[in-house]
């Protein structure tokens, strides 16, 4: 629950102690990518619950036999307890924003730091790596309330709010979001920002120069994914739609397709009415600000850091590779058994560090939807399959377009060799199963065998990886069947 805004001073007072900005939303991608992170580093899990503690699986499993309408109800409050007054557009500092990210990280050297795109494959790079993630992306939500199938009222209420805010943070793009497919129960009362750094500034260069150690390395984590959207001002993006099965072209066409859709979920539309996009930008919640890359490459040739650029297009195209380097470490460390237990993790459900406890496989899904299982299952047809399989699976409240279904998810978990199993998921519930937020880690917890933690994998050792996978600096897709593009970049 949100609490009045306090007094930017008391802000920076908080967040000094490591107290999130009361602007940041918690329940997000970027969010629980840079907690998980960080808590592995802590040598700590990430405990279920968020900014509702008091949350039990048992209350929520109560809650999810209620009526659909009540469970959707309670999707719409909690998302809106989560936000805050549109007055916070005046507050937010990029720097403050900052200060809290790196203040959640534990001072020492590390060998490198990874800067750019949320990715939960990423999280797991980091932890093999035993290094921080500083996400280019953050999340502000704010309470308005709109017709959520006539996006222009979104941003016509918006505009003038996002170029002050945007006035008073030069180092900050505006990625305005309304997703009214996947997002549907929160976007009639809220308004997305997602706010991307376009420069290091002078928090994260801090905590560089004092964490890395000399000659260190740099990892961009840059996913090419874009999406249509509309310039509503400078460094103000637009976009409709997100992420899913459904392309971004369908948000802005007209359908039978949403129209059946707009009409089962009671609207008087029966198409959307978004801005006309001007061309495709980075994806907003996924998508890499190129900007940023400028910036850094300028301070590692400063403070003489090594940079490794990470390029793919799409945000779950890094884990295929991070699961088979999962899949190659079990091995190095004289761990067979452990090689061969997939473990698939859905959107914000991330726990690298039950991940490597319980000697799993990580195998990030972006989402629910189709496409994501679909790329999943790609990934399954290249490898040698796995003895077990376990997933959990997010679920998002209601039966958007494009979510796979659950007999989908479990046409997945056949594919094991031995045993295959869903981690906190109600099956009847799905994708109403509102618990399933606090039951993924609970009943994660509960699985059989626990392994060593390990000393942090090496750079070089990383690298050797890569090289017998087939992916080099000048290699990327051309000799490997990883679309993932490993560039360097000098120094000098």
């Amino acid at each position: 629950m949100k609490f009045p805004s306090p007094h930017p001073r008391i802000t920076e007072l908080l967040v000094s102690l490591g107290v999130r900005p009361h602007y940041i939303i918690g329940l997000d991608s970027a969010t629980a990518a840079l907690r998980a992170t960080a808590k592995y580093l802590h040598g700590k899990d990430l405990r279920s619950g968020g900014n509702l503690p008091w949350l039990s699986a048992s209350l929520l499993d109560a809650a999810s036999h209620l009526p659909d309408r009540w469970i959707e109800t309670f999707s719409t409050f909690s998302g809106w307890a989560d936000a805050s007054s549109p007055r916070v557009l005046d507050e937010i500092r990029a720097e403050t924003m900052s200060r809290w990210v790196v203040k959640q990280y534990p001072k020492r050297r590390y060998p490198a730091a990874m800067i750019g795109s949320s990715n939960g494959a990423a999280v797991h790079l980091c932890a093999a790596l035993g290094i921080p993630y500083l996400p280019q992306t953050l999340l502000t939500c704010v309470r308005h309330s709109s017709d959520l199938d006539d996006p222009k009222q979104k941003l016509e209420w918006a505009k003038t709010k996002v170029q002050r805010l945007l006035t008073r943070n030069p180092d900050l793009s505006v990625y305005q979001m309304h997703d009214p497919n996947q997002d549907r129960l929160k976007v009639g009362r809220l308004a997305y920002f997602r706010l991307k750094r376009t420069h290091l500034g002078s928090r994260f260069k801090q905590f560089l120069k004092e964490n890395l150690e000399p000659g260190g390395t740099l990892f961009l984590t840059e996913c090419q994914y874009t999406w249509l959207s509309t310039h509503a001002g400078e460094r103000h993006l637009f976009q409709v739609g997100g992420k899913g099965e459904l392309p971004p072209e369908a948000y802005f066409q007209d359908s039978q397709q949403i129209a059946d859709f707009l009409r089962r979920r009671g609207s008087k539309h029966r198409q959307w009415n978004p801005p006309a996009p001007d061309g495709r930008y980075p994806e907003s919640e996924w998508g890499f600000e190129p900007a940023l890359r400028k910036d850094v490459e300028q301070f590692a040739r400063e403070y003489g850091l090594r940079v490794r650029r990470i390029v793919f297009d799409f945000p779950q195209d890094l884990s295929p590779l991070v699961a088979d380097l999962y899949r190659w470490w079990y091995q190095q460390r004289g761990l067979p058994s452990a090689s061969d237990r997939l473990f698939v993790e859905s959107f914000t459900y991330l726990q690298p560090w039950w991940t490597l406890r319980l000697g799993l496989v990580p195998f990030w899904a972006v989402f629910n939807d189709q496409m994501s299982a679909q790329k999943l299952d790609n990934y399954l047809d290249t490898v040698k399959p796995y003895d077990e399989i376990y997933a959990n699976l997010f679920s998002n409240g209601l039966e958007s377009l494009g979510i796979a279904s659950i007999d989908r998810w479990r046409s997945i978990l056949n594919r094991a060799r031995q045993y295959g199993q869903f981690i906190g998921v109600n099956e009847q519930q799905y994708p109403r199963d509102i618990a399933s937020f606090i039951r993924h880690y609970t009943e994660l917890k509960k699985l059989d065998e626990r392994y060593p933690m390990p000393e942090p994998l090496k750079l070089y050792e990383l690298d050797n990886f890569l090289a017998q996978a087939g992916v080099s600096e000048l290699a990327g897709v051309e000799r490997s069947h990883y679309p993932v593009r490993w560039i360097e970049h000098p120094v000098a």
